[in-house]
């Protein structure tokens, strides 16, 4: 690995860690990095996922006190999370790679919708929800419809999460917003647990069943850079200007899909 790979993969590692912290969809920054550098589809995908775990257990802890009074609910929620993880990443290796390579360029460009439409659902949820009682401890007093509606959608979100993950913060960000009467900030808090959730299940199914496609070197640079970067994540939060990280995050996933339509 070349000086400029190892210092380009550290700040992707970085600025992932931060992004999926604040807003999720940091594999839009990662996966393409590591394309460019002639990785293979899946193993750029296992690595860039176990890589980011690390993050994730920073930028949960960062969130820590949103989540106060809400162990009954995660405790709902992390299961659903837990087996949608494993039914996608065993998707992601069961799949053959050219599926893989078909399937992505797809994953990608509904994450950037999301992420370009998110914060018009955002605003209209935080509406909808600021004329509500924000729950700040238990569990939400929902219909059995809405918590069936719920569940189901934390769990194909967990599923997407497996198998490929960028965007799945944004996902669970609108899906909670809509569903949960919280606060933005303690639904933030709740989807770092969830998308931590996913990411450690998938590795644990990346390492027992296909762990030749695992790039140790990228994971440890990876892990490194964004365990600091969830730390700095959650210390800036809403503080980084909307439309800069919406842009960055809108040509990194353009550029991942121009290399992998070649």
């Amino acid at each position: 690995m070349s000086p400029l790979e190892l210092l380009a993969l550290a700040i992707a590692g970085f600025g992932a860690g931060m992004i999926n912290t604040i807003v999720g969809s940091g594999t839009l920054i990662t996966f393409p990095i590591l394309l460019f550098f002639g990785y293979a589809p899946v193993a750029a995908n296992i690595s860039s996922s176990l890589g980011l775990v690390a993050g994730g257990f920073s930028g949960a802890w960062g969130y820590r006190h949103e989540l106060t009074g809400l162990k009954p609910l995660l405790m709902r929620l992390m299961p659903a999370s837990l087996l949608g993880a494993v039914v996608g990443a065993l998707l992601l290796l069961v799949l053959p790679e050219s599926a893989f390579a078909t399937i992505v360029p797809l994953l990608i460009a509904l994450a950037l919708v999301l992420v370009v439409g998110g914060p018009r659902l955002n605003k209209w949820a935080a509406g909808k929800t600021s004329k509500q009682t924000e729950i700040a401890t238990g569990l939400p007093s929902m219909t059995l419809a809405g918590t069936a509606g719920l569940l189901i959608s934390i769990f194909a979100t967990g599923v997407y999460g497996g198998y490929f993950g960028a965007a799945q913060g944004v996902l669970l960000v609108g899906i909670m917003s809509v569903l949960l009467p919280l606060s933005l900030q303690q639904i933030t808090g709740v989807k770092n647990m969830l998308t931590l959730t996913v990411g450690l299940v998938a590795a644990v199914v990346f390492l027992l069943v296909q762990p030749g496609q695992i790039i140790w070197s990228v994971v440890g640079i990876l892990a490194v850079g964004s365990l600091a970067g969830g730390y700095v994540g959650a210390k800036v939060g809403r503080r980084m200007p909307p439309w800069l990280l919406r842009g960055v995050i809108v040509a990194i996933g353009l550029t991942a899909m121009v290399v992998l339509l070649r």
